[in-house]
């Protein structure tokens, strides 16, 4: 079975990890405990962190770090409870100290890149726009990355036409282009240095081009949590940018 030493085989490493990152490497090795051995806290610890010297155990790191390492396996179990990964084991009178992995914590355990586990410390609900909050964050996290990105920029390309006054026919770049004209769009803040206005309509005009118009246009594989949370991100900094210049444009 893979031991979490395999998994994580430097303890430096290990204990500089959050705990929801260690918990999702630690599914593997949880996954296949060997049935005749009771999963707890404990059983887990001691399998895995030395810290009495008189312990003698397979795939363990270690004494010297068996405290800390221990520790963060304490942080990172307490964890995968909380996600309702790991669970009270239903064979037995509650309340009870033995685990069980959920089915959701099974189909983790299987997944190859842990990055895509961890789709909460890269978007996170609380703090995307109300255009994007529900829609765009449940297909991030359903692993909807493509279509999660598509309809984070159309959020962007609807907001940007609604303030800017103009007609369902504008859209893509040149909608963008229109919205944020140095010199004349709706949108531009005069207040800025010409430069600055050009810089930002290239902004929207970019934003647009690069990561709306050609998911609406074809299929394109975006299967990188990484670089979809970024673009959300970009989709959530450029609505609040919008919303700034409604604001203003208000109390002018």
């Amino acid at each position: 079975m893979p031991s979490l030493i395999n998994l994580v085989p430097d303890a430096d490493v290990l204990c500089a990890l959050e705990p929801d990152e260690l918990g999702l490497r630690m599914l593997p090795a949880l996954a296949t405990w060997p049935p005749h051995e009771q999963l707890t806290l404990d059983n887990f610890v001691r399998r895995t962190a030395v810290i009495d010297s008189g312990l003698s155990l397979p795939s363990h790191y270690p004494i010297r770090d068996g405290d800390r390492v221990a520790l963060a396996i304490w942080e990172a179990w307490a964890w995968l409870e909380g996600q309702a990964l790991l669970i009270e084991h239903p064979g037995y009178v509650r309340p009870n100290s033995l685990r069980i992995l959920s089915r959701r914590a099974k189909q983790l355990a299987e997944e190859p890149d842990h990055r895509r586990a961890l789709p909460a410390r890269r978007v996170v609900k609380e703090t995307l726009h109300p255009r994007i909050r529900e829609d765009v964050w449940g297909l991030y996290h359903r692993g909807k990355y493509d279509t999660a990105v598509f309809e984070a920029m159309k959020a962007v390309e609807v907001a940007v036409r609604e303030a800017a006054g103009l007609s369902a026919k504008e859209i893509g770049t040149s909608l963008m282009r229109q919205a944020f004209d140095p010199q004349s769009g709706p949108l531009s803040d005069m207040s800025m240095e010409k430069a600055e206005r050009e810089a930002r309509s290239a902004l929207f005009a970019g934003a647009i081009g690069s990561y709306k118009n050609p998911h609406s246009h074809r299929n394109v594989a975006l299967d990188d949590p990484d670089e979809a949370a970024e673009v959300i991100a970009l989709a959530n900094h450029l609505l609040r940018i919008v919303d700034s210049r409604c604001i203003r444009a208000e109390t002018s």
